[in-house]
């Protein structure tokens, strides 16, 4: 490189990791706009912003495969979180339900439904009338200090065109479904999700999922499947079923439990020739929908006040009393109107309230009209547990997905440190990774799944997503008393070739770009 030439950034006498599978090696980078413009030893030359990088990791910026930050993405805090953690980019409209594409009757479903998930849109230009995917892409765009990527949601189009139906698509229905597919594949989709133990996708069956995803030419359609843990071979059948029948390529959200269960069924699909990718985070608890969890399939979860009516009649007295082994398992994380309650398991909130713990879970769903959120331990947790999750996220075909859930007094603290875990305690700690398989399993393996061909390695012409860490400290502080203490390690983040983290403080600077397939 000519000494005199200058670039608007150089992240100087760092080691490189470029995503390439490569070892970190000795370099500078230099950045002009918003792209690579230069990788390796750069003497002389000028630029209006030099980072020092001496002792640390400069890394292309991780996506996050799973995160529900559809409408905390716009919260400072919730940036600084991912960042802090080297996230630069969300893949939003996960299991099947978010804001768009569908009219205000299907926006405000969805919001209701997937309150204690994805939270609620507050900026009116997203919340008056109907939604389409370009109209949610565009209100993300160079609105936030990070880039999204957003999913279209399975059950959000069954909603728009079926309401909360239980029926079997008809005909016209899906055709009506797969226009929205079509449409908004064309505004800037990355793939399709599913979320097959929510409504009103519970409904569909194989043919119906097959026939949406027979557009998505390369991008994967993403699915929570319809069980897992020790009946994953039920969900992972269907799932091979649909990529056969489709086409497409697969990637199954949060694939936890028994890995001795689960990693026969991934190299079965894969021997069969399913493109079939995978994420993990890497923690033994999950977090999600009270309702859900505890509430029969007979319960009608889709109609608000139909299933509240269920709750307060004795149709489900039989039922309760086969939910006992649940109750000291499940944390309530989200509970509108009784914040209380929040950070205490059933068993304790019963005993604050008391009550018996059914009949405090009854209060919960009612009070709160079924917008309660839960962390829910898993019954091998432990060190059986633990070998499970190492043993996932060695599989060439994992990708890393915090599946972050920001709403609630009392989150999992998994959206504040899942990345940054992996790094410390997976890699410099255990050494289920390299530094450069984190990066492949992080940056370039799920930018390459969801499309974003000019991101996930650090190479001239590429987007200038970067992360520079220290490889001696980066780590999670955040535990499930304290779930949203921030991490730590990981200082100086770029998006787009803006500094967005200085010091471990956001800049203000909001150059997050809303991606589409390149």
């Amino acid at each position: 490189m000519n000494p005199g030439v200058t670039f608007d950034v150089v992240i100087s006498g760092g080691r490189v990791l470029d995503g390439t599978g490569a070892p970190p090696y000795r370099a500078d980078l230099a950045i002009s706009g918003d792209r690579v413009a230069a990788v390796g030893r750069l003497d002389g030359v000028r630029a209006g912003t030099v980072i020092d990088a001496s002792g640390r990791l400069v890394a292309p910026g991780f996506v996050d495969c799973h995160a529900h930050g559809d409408a905390a993405v716009f919260d400072a805090g919730v940036q600084q979180a991912a960042l802090r953690q080297g996230v630069t980019t969300f893949v939003l409209g996960q299991d099947g339900l978010s804001f768009a594409p569908g009219s205000a009757e299907t926006v405000a479903y969805a919001s209701r439904y997937f309150a204690a998930v994805n939270g609620a849109l507050t900026d009116g230009a997203l919340t008056d009338g109907p939604l389409s995917v370009a109209d949610l892409l565009a209100g993300y765009d160079r609105a936030v200090a990070l880039n999204t990527a957003y999913l279209l949601p399975h059950g959000t189009i069954r909603y728009d065109v079926m309401g909360p139906s239980p029926d079997r698509a008809a005909p016209g229905d899906l055709a009506k479904m797969l226009r929205h597919v079509e449409r908004g594949l064309s505004e800037g989709a990355v793939g399709l999700s599913s979320g097959l133990e929510y409504l009103p996708a519970r409904y569909a069956d194989a043919e119906e999922l097959a026939a949406l995803c027979a557009p998505l030419k390369g991008l994967p359609y993403v699915t929570h499947m319809r069980a897992y843990g020790e009946r994953a071979g039920v969900g992972m059948a269907e799932v091979v079923e649909i990529a056969e029948r489709s086409g497409a390529a697969v990637h199954v959200s949060h694939l936890h439990g028994p890995a001795g269960v689960l990693l026969p069924l991934v190299e079965e699909a894969l021997a069969k020739g399913v493109d079939l990718s995978f994420d993990t985070y890497p923690y033994l608890r999950g977090n999600t929908i009270l309702a859900m969890v505890v509430l029969p399939p007979s319960v009608p979860g889709a109609d608000t006040d139909a299933a509240l009516e269920m709750i307060a009649s004795d149709a489900l007295e039989e039922w309760w009393p086969g939910q006992s082994a649940l109750w000291p398992r499940l944390t309530v994380s989200h509970a509108p109107g009784m914040e209380w309650a929040e950070g205490l398991t059933i068993v304790a909130g019963a005993e604050r309230a008391g009550a018996e713990p059914a009949a405090f879970c009854r209060r919960l769903l009612t009070e709160t009209r079924l917008e309660a959120g839960v962390v829910v331990a898993r019954p091998d947790e432990g060190s059986e547990g633990e070998e499970s999750v190492r043993r996932m996220l060695r599989h060439p075909s994992q990708t890393g997905g915090s599946d972050g859930i920001y709403v609630g007094g009392h989150p999992h603290p998994r959206g504040f440190g899942a990345f940054a875990r992996f790094l410390g305690r997976h890699v410099r700690e255990l050494g289920d990774w390299t530094w450069e398989q984190a990066v492949t399993h992080l940056s370039a393996h799920p930018a390459r799944r969801f499309g974003l061909s000019d991101r996930g390695l650090l190479r001239r012409g590429f987007a200038a997503d970067v992360v520079v860490f220290d490889p001696a400290t980066v780590g999670d502080l955040a535990t499930y008393p304290a779930p949203r203490t921030l991490a730590e390690g990981i200082d100086d983040v770029l998006v787009s070739g803006v500094r967005v983290l200085a010091g471990g403080e956001l800049t203000g600077a909001t150059p997050g770009r809303a991606l589409r397939p390149s």
